[in-house]
């Protein structure tokens, strides 16, 4: 009958002695430990300075938002040709005072009707025998003087249309200062004149920029009446249908939206279709979820990157250490006290990194805030678990190190160490 073996005491990893070979581990190659943290680092610090450059940014959004866009609102209207004969164009819907009965609702500020007059048909010179190319591509367009007042136009030299020229008609037109440069305009005190069709009109003004419809930046614009009588009525099409073009005080839009269909045709307001800027709050919330759902995705990006260094870098500490792990093995050591090493070592540099990326990432964010005068914007949700994700981030990168080392055989490794 054989002799039972002798069992000794059970092998033990405290805590304490725990956290101090991991710290050893980890103190023992500092260059590498620092490069390792590197990518830690980085990976935070992108996903603290991403979420909080967002959170800044859109914080600036309602205040930058585009204030003519937020307060105009256009009518356009939708032509009947039920009975009207074919090749000819029905007239507007738009009553003749528009502009007066737009006007008189509250939170306008100036109203006006425009259209396009025959975009493909017009001839446009500087001079009654002149070519056409100078004038070629240059669009006309036929408004009330309360629309252009709406426009805003930026004045380069001259007056702008006005009511006297609306009543008496008159062949006067406002050059857009592209156009007024291609037909040769350069200087309005010998009251020079453009030709349409081969009819002259004398240049009023020439206008730089627009507040409100930039597309009459390219192009001309002469009194509705004076269209009316040269050219017919506003065509049918959404190119060439008359439009109100209505400019209202901050916040007033969607109000002014829904009277202006029956303050102008209160017999048939279904036959107009208005259109109000949209809510300055749902574009900041739609634009913040963009941003924040792209700079995420950039974020996790860093962190993959981050987690991918941390794991490289110890599993060829696992390899350099082969010896190492052989000999506490054969001390006593258990594979679970191997692997919890190791562990232990990819989780510390995990969460150094978190915490030197988070103060960085906050770094970033107060730099950039303060460089554009911004007012720096830090989720709480977002900075302060950030060293926990980076210590998570490291604990999951040393899963595969640990484990390859905790199945290392002692016999082998204590061989290779010959």
């Amino acid at each position: 009958m054989g002799r039972a073996p002798i069992a000794g005491p059970a092998s033990r990893l405290g805590l304490r002695d725990l956290v101090g070979e991991a710290l050893g581990g980890v103190l023992q190659r500092p260059a590498r430990s620092v490069l390792t943290l590197l990518g830690t680092v980085l990976g935070i610090g992108a996903f603290v300075a991403v979420l909080g450059l967002t959170a800044t940014a859109s914080g600036q959004i309602g205040r930058q938002f585009d204030l003519a866009r937020a307060t105009t609102v256009t009518v356009t209207d939708n032509p009947v040709t039920d009975g009207v004969p074919p090749g000819t164009d029905p007239p507007s819907g738009l009553p003749a005072d528009a502009d007066a009965r737009a006007g008189r609702i509250d939170g306008v500020t100036a109203a006006g009707v425009w259209w396009r007059v025959d975009p493909d048909g017009l001839r446009i010179t500087a001079t009654p025998t002149g070519g056409a190319e100078a004038g070629r591509g240059l669009a006309v367009f036929a408004a009330s003087p309360g629309a252009v007042a709406a426009m805003h136009p930026v004045l380069a030299a001259g007056v702008t249309l006005d009511a006297f020229a609306e009543r008496s008609r008159l062949p006067v037109v406002l050059l857009g200062e592209a156009a007024a440069n291609r037909l040769g305009v350069h200087r309005l005190d010998a009251q020079p004149a453009v030709f349409i069709d081969g009819l002259p009109y004398t240049v009023l003004g020439v206008y730089r920029d627009v507040e409100r419809l930039p597309d009459t930046l390219l192009g001309m614009i002469v009194p509705d009446t004076t269209a009316l009588d040269r050219f017919g009525n506003p065509g049918t099409g959404e190119d060439r249908s008359a439009h109100l073009l209505a400019a209202t005080r901050a916040g007033a839009a969607s109000v002014v939206a829904r009277q202006l269909a029956v303050a102008l045709r209160p017999d048939a307001p279904e036959r107009l279709t208005v259109t109000a800027p949209p809510d300055p709050h749902s574009l900041q919330d739609h634009v913040t979820s963009d941003l924040t759902g792209l700079f995420l995705a950039l974020a996790a990006i860093c962190l993959v990157v981050g987690a991918v260094g941390i794991a490289n870098t110890t599993l060829v500490a696992v390899l350099e250490r082969t010896e190492e792990i052989g000999l506490r093995r054969s001390l006593g050591a258990r594979t679970r006290h191997i692997a919890a090493q190791f562990l232990t070592e990819s989780t510390a540099l995990g969460a150094l990194g978190g915490l030197i990326g988070t103060a960085l990432g906050v770094a970033v964010v107060v730099a950039v805030a303060a460089a554009r005068d911004w007012t720096a914007v830090l989720q709480p949700w977002a900075t302060l678990p950030a060293p926990a994700a980076g210590a998570l981030v490291g604990l999951l990168a040393g899963v595969y190190p640990a484990v390859r080392a905790a199945r290392t055989d002692p016999l082998t490794a204590l061989r290779g160490a010959r």
